[in-house]
């Protein structure tokens, strides 16, 4: 059947943190709207990940939060340190590290990284990940150790600005 990866980067974050580390900055109210509807969204597609990894960033950790509750997903959810200010190989490394129990895996992150790794997935080209943006790739392998550069294919990119109409619709 293959597993499916799917990249979240974390909503539009305040700049400004109470204590100064960009590893607290939390989201703004539009990161937190778009959260709540690619959440929704997911949902709606019936394209929901059965385990969820998340940078220990307070944005991404609040961009998980709030899709989940939006979209009422139930998979299961891991904080992973590696995926802040990660390096794709590093990345890499914690996707082949996952159980095989698990068919789609969702992944809450950060610029450059999503990008850069998704590029290394697919293959090579320039791939732009906006704030809230989802994007899929599909991997024809069996266990998740085997994954490797230039395997995937990119099944969509969404973004919540190409979106809004739809989204406004089901935030409805």
């Amino acid at each position: 059947m293959g597993k499916q990866l799917i990249f979240f980067r974390h909503g539009k974050s305040d700049w400004e943190a109470p204590s100064g580390l960009d590893q607290d900055r939390p989201l703004a109210p539009r990161g937190i709207r778009a959260a709540q509807s690619m959440g929704k969204l997911l949902a709606s597609l019936d394209f929901l990940p059965d385990h969820a990894l998340t940078s220990p960033a307070v944005r991404a950790r609040t961009t998980l939060a709030l899709s989940r509750t939006a979209g009422n997903w139930s998979c299961t959810v891991e904080e992973v340190a590696a995926l802040y200010e990660a390096h794709p190989q590093q990345v890499l490394g914690v996707i082949q590290g996952q159980s095989d129990r698990h068919q789609r895996i969702l992944l809450v992150g950060h610029q450059p990284t999503w990008s850069e790794t998704t590029s290394l997935l697919i293959g090579g080209g320039q791939v732009q990940i906006p704030t809230a943006t989802l994007v899929c790739l599909d991997l024809q392998v069996d266990h998740w150790s085997q994954v490797q550069p230039g395997q995937a294919i990119l099944l969509w990119l969404l973004p919540p600005k190409l979106l809004s109409p739809l989204l406004n619709q089901l935030d409805r």
